[in-house]
């Protein structure tokens, strides 16, 4: 996934402000999600909890920014030139409405309390439904940048 991420960086980095933002904002959930998946102690309690609280920060950011700011322009982008994309972002935005609901299902678990090592580890069980939902998440947000918004970047900077 990590690798995915930087791809995705090194392809549309540049292209906007607000994509290269985002791209960041995502390359940071993913090492938060790298680092927790890593742990095998689950009796540092204290310390885990303050990862699950970072990585389900990062993670709300980085969701509210696709729903409120990123797929806003890009579907802007796609009524503006009206060719194809419009179609696209119709049948991707319900899969990916899907993990959105995972992501918040996952951070309601935490729901902002010291956790005992019981629920550290039902958090963990989640934490792999969570990167597959991520996962998925990714291929198709790249989707969408790369038929709304780069098929319409040159024409766009030369408006």
């Amino acid at each position: 996934m990590l690798e995915n991420c930087r791809n995705a960086r090194e392809r549309w980095g540049g292209v906007s402000e607000l994509i290269d933002r985002w791209l960041k904002e995502r390359q940071e959930l993913l090492v938060c999600y790298c680092d927790l998946s890593a742990e095998t102690e689950f009796t540092r309690t204290d310390a885990l909890t303050a990862k699950f609280v970072r990585l389900c920060e990062v993670l709300v950011d980085y969701v509210s920014a696709g729903h409120f700011e990123i797929y806003e322009q890009l579907i802007q982008e796609a009524r503006e030139f009206n060719d194809g994309g419009l179609e696209l972002a119709t049948r991707l935005y319900p899969r990916i409405q899907q993990t959105t609901e995972v992501a918040l299902d996952f951070n309601d678990r935490l729901d902002g309390r010291s956790l005992s090592e019981t629920e550290v580890r039902a958090l963990f069980e989640e934490l792999s439904r969570l990167g597959e939902a991520l996962e998925s998440r990714f291929e198709m947000e790249d989707l969408l940048i790369e038929h709304l918004h780069n098929a319409h970047a040159g024409k766009v900077a030369s408006a």
